[in-house]
């Protein structure tokens, strides 16, 4: 039940309609018995400061932030974390006070599932197929993680370069085309093979990277950050031919599992968050 001791959550983004967060934070909430609840929040891009001024003066406890206010949000808090600034944006704003501190749990969230499944990265080449947004985290976490070169294997890779150049000084990041030799060669060694890229997301699940699967390392594991479709073309070709594959459900779910564990200080249930992710989904 809200009452007037209920502290708020939310996410704020534009469009919002669609976001899931409210559904697995909640489920979260209901099942550690805490007395927070968390809401859908519509903010148009040119109401954002105006949206977080008075979020910070409703007294809310924190909110997620989505597309297209990650960046965007950065100057109006009081402090960044340090991963979210290398990343270059923002998913998760805490509020201590009317203190607005901001953080990035997604790289946190794409490490889960590694995590929990012992994939070891250190001294490994992983091979990301994409260099937009969505691959920031991913290169964060994995160079976080020792992964000893990441390669973003794309379809430009002039316009992919400054990215490489940006995360630079933490680690080995290298670029390609993902359709020439060199390409060929980093996905004979590679031991993580990730899509970043769109390709194959509802409605368009025909699309798919390309990837010569012959030339993959056997041994290497797959991963689509996609969640619609539960099975992407992509991670389909890759179960086909003996890979083992994880979706971006643990993802969006770990991320959001971090972030509750920032505003509240408890340990969320995983598991309770992906059960409610996959019933919303179906």
């Amino acid at each position: 039940m809200i009452t007037g001791k209920t502290q708020n959550l939310g996410v704020i983004g534009w469009p919002i309609a669609h976001s899931l967060s409210p559904v697995i934070q909640n489920a979260a909430i209901k099942e550690a018995g805490v007395d927070y609840n968390y809401t859908a929040l519509p903010v148009a891009p040119e109401n954002l400061a105006a949206a977080v001024a008075g979020l910070k003066a409703l007294n809310y406890r924190g909110w997620n932030v989505t597309i297209p206010h990650k960046a965007a949000i950065m100057p109006l808090l009081d402090e960044v974390d340090k991963a979210a600034e290398i990343i270059g944006a923002v998913n998760t704003v805490v509020n201590d006070d009317g203190r607005l501190t901001g953080y990035n749990t997604d790289y946190l969230g794409f490490m889960g599932a590694l995590n929990s499944r012992k994939i070891e990265l250190a001294g490994k080449t992983a091979v990301l197929l994409g260099a937009g947004g969505a691959a920031r985290a991913v290169i964060w976490g994995l160079l976080q993680a020792g992964t000893a070169e990441v390669v973003l294997a794309v379809r430009n890779p002039a316009k992919a370069q400054p990215l490489a150049e940006e995360f630079s000084p933490y680690g080995k990041v290298t670029v390609c085309h993902w359709t020439e030799d060199l390409c060929a060669e980093q996905l004979k060694k590679c031991s993580l093979l990730v899509n970043t890229t769109p390709l194959g997301m509802t409605p368009k699940v025909e699309a798919c990277p390309p990837v010569d699967w012959s030339t993959v390392n056997p041994a290497a594991f797959v991963y689509d950050i996609i969640y619609t479709p539960a099975e992407t073309r992509f991670l389909r070709e890759a179960r086909e031919h003996g890979h083992a594959v994880v979706n971006g459900e643990e993802m969006l779910a770990g991320q959001g599992a971090e972030a509750l564990k920032l505003w509240t200080g408890i340990q969320p249930d995983l598991g309770c968050m992906q059960k409610a992710l996959r019933q919303a989904l179906a």
